[in-house]
Parts: structure tokens; C-alpha cells; sequence
């Protein structure tokens, strides 16, 4: 009868949790985090590299996030989230001569919807060792990590510095767009593949707090506005003003001839960002419909 009653103990507590645990399949989600644009503009001190090598501590911005996660089994969840995000960049912050001399700069808000798949390595294990009312037990430590990956869409809008104020970039044609012989307009839209790792630390049966670090890497190289080649500045002044031919082109001056039609004014590498988010997690109650026998 002790055997009994001692087994009854240890597997009960197992039991419960397992019944209360699959009552919470849903979490919702908000967070609050940094953010760091990885393209042309600013950067390492370097000739330009790609993605967290070119990672520039001065350009990191705020961000935000909201979402709900849905998790059906113990190492599988997916995420749905809204994120915003100001994307930052300056030639001024890089001591590289050309990209410096070239004298850019950037801010773009970035608005991502996404889903995304995480594979957690370890299950949950919220709640005390024991059960047993009024007892003090020793409390498991319920923290998982996971992987994830996904796919969303992005919003962008870049924006440049004129005298003191921030304009719309994008309508300046900048690079010739959709002037004669120039690339055709840009779309402010694209598709972005978020990627990174996460962990979570269950602070009771209901409320977590997590970290989740993530590079969002996207299908267009025109969130900073700069993507391939100068255009003939002559033609930006004559079509689309002095204001446009300004941002096309304020070099400093320090490199004789850098800025001719044809030559580089970026690099053709696909724009990405990262966020690093620190999230609070509420886990909402999951009630199943079934039909009245009556």
C-alpha cells in the first residue's frame, strides 16, 4: 500500500502538469529589443562586407514586436509576429575612405509581417518538482531553447537627411529610376526570411520571459536607396531637381572622380537586418468545442 501511494506520488504531479500543459497551446507575445541594418551604407571600417560583418554599433536603432505562438507538441511551436523597426545607416560613422568620401546616409521605418517555425531542444518543464498542497518543493528550472526559421513580408521606406530634415528617397530617383537608360522604380515592398535562436524561461504557470537574436535576410538591395551605379547627375538635376541631384550624389570630395555615371555607388548584395528582442510571453487558455449530446 506505501509502494503504492509513493508511486501514486511521484507519477500524479507528471500527470496533472501534462493535462494543464496541453490547456495552454497558445502564447501571446510582446517585445521590445534592438535593431541593426546590414547593407551599403556606413558600416565596418573596411572596404564594404556582408551581413554581421559589417555590423556598425553606432547605427543600432529600437524595435518592436507583438504575436502569438502556437505550440501542439514539445519541440515544435510556430510563431506568428509584427515587427517594426528603424533601420539606420551613415557613410559619416566608417573611417573606409571611399565609403566615407561618399557621404550617404539613410533611415528607413521597416514594418515585417512573419511566420516562423521553432524547434526547441529541450521540452517544458514549468512547476515544482512536487505537488503536494501547502509543501514547499524544489522549483525545476523551465528553461528551453530553439532554433527557428521563417518566411514575411516587409514594408520600407528610406529616407535621407536634407538640411536638417528627413525626405522620401525613393521618388528622388536617385540612381535613375525609371529615367531613360536607368533600373526600373523599386517596389517598397519585399519578402524577407528571418532565421536565428531563442530561449525562454517559464516564470510560473502562465508568464515567461525569453531572448530571441535573429538575422532577417530580404529579396531587395534598395532598403538604404542604394543598390548599383551613379547615374548621370546632369540628367537627375534636369529631371527631378536640385534637391535629388544633392542625394544622388554629395560627396565630400576626398577621391577625385568616384562618382561618374557608371561607376559603383553600392554593392549588389540583397539587404538584411537583425533584431534582438527580449519578449514577454502570457499563455492563453485553450478550450475545445464539442458538440451538446443533449
Amino acid at each position: 500500500m506505501r509502494k503504492t501511494f509513493f508511486v501514486l506520488v511521484l507519477i500524479l504531479p507528471t500527470i496533472v502538469f501534462s493535462q494543464r500543459r496541453n490547456r495552454y497551446k497558445y502564447e501571446w507575445i510582446g517585445g521590445i529589443g534592438i535593431t541593426n541594418f546590414l547593407g551599403d551604407l556606413g558600416g565596418a571600417n573596411q572596404v564594404g562586407t556582408h551581413l554581421v560583418r559589417d555590423w556598425e554599433w553606432a547605427a543600432t536603432r529600437p524595435s518592436f514586436t507583438a504575436g502569438i505562438r502556437y505550440k501542439n507538441s514539445r519541440h515544435i511551436g510556430y510563431k506568428a509576429a509584427l515587427s517594426f523597426g528603424m533601420m539606420y545607416g551613415n557613410d559619416a560613422l566608417t573611417t573606409e575612405p571611399v565609403r566615407n568620401n561618399r557621404n550617404l546616409n539613410f533611415r528607413s521605418p521597416v514594418v515585417e509581417l512573419s511566420t516562423q517555425v521553432e524547434f526547441y531542444v529541450n521540452k517544458e518543464t514549468q512547476g515544482r518538482l512536487y505537488r503536494i498542497k501547502n509543501a514547499r518543493g524544489k522549483r525545476r528550472l523551465d528553461l528551453q531553447g530553439y532554433v527557428f526559421g521563417g518566411l514575411g513580408f516587409l514594408w520600407f521606406n528610406p529616407q535621407g537627411k536634407y538640411k536638417g530634415s528627413w525626405i522620401n528617397l525613393r521618388p528622388l530617383s536617385t540612381e535613375g529610376q525609371g529615367l531613360p537608360g536607368g533600373p526600373p522604380k523599386y517596389a517598397p515592398v519585399t519578402m524577407s526570411f528571418p532565421f536565428g535562436v531563442g530561449a525562454k524561461y517559464g516564470l510560473d504557470s502562465k508568464w515567461s520571459i525569453g531572448l530571441e537574436i535573429g538575422l532577417h535576410y530580404t529579396l531587395s538591395d534598395y532598403i538604404d536607396d542604394v543598390h548599383g551605379v551613379y547615374y548621370d547627375n546632369a540628367t537627375i538635376l534636369k529631371d527631378k531637381g536640385a534637391v535629388a541631384a544633392y542625394m544622388a550624389d554629395p560627396q565630400l570630395g576626398k577621391i577625385p572622380s568616384q562618382s561618374y555615371a557608371g561607376q559603383d555607388r553600392g554593392h549588389k548584395y540583397r539587404d538584411a537586418f537583425m533584431f534582438g528582442m527580449v519578449n514577454i510571453n502570457y499563455k492563453v487558455m485553450y478550450r475545445r468545442r464539442t458538440r451538446s449530446k443533449f
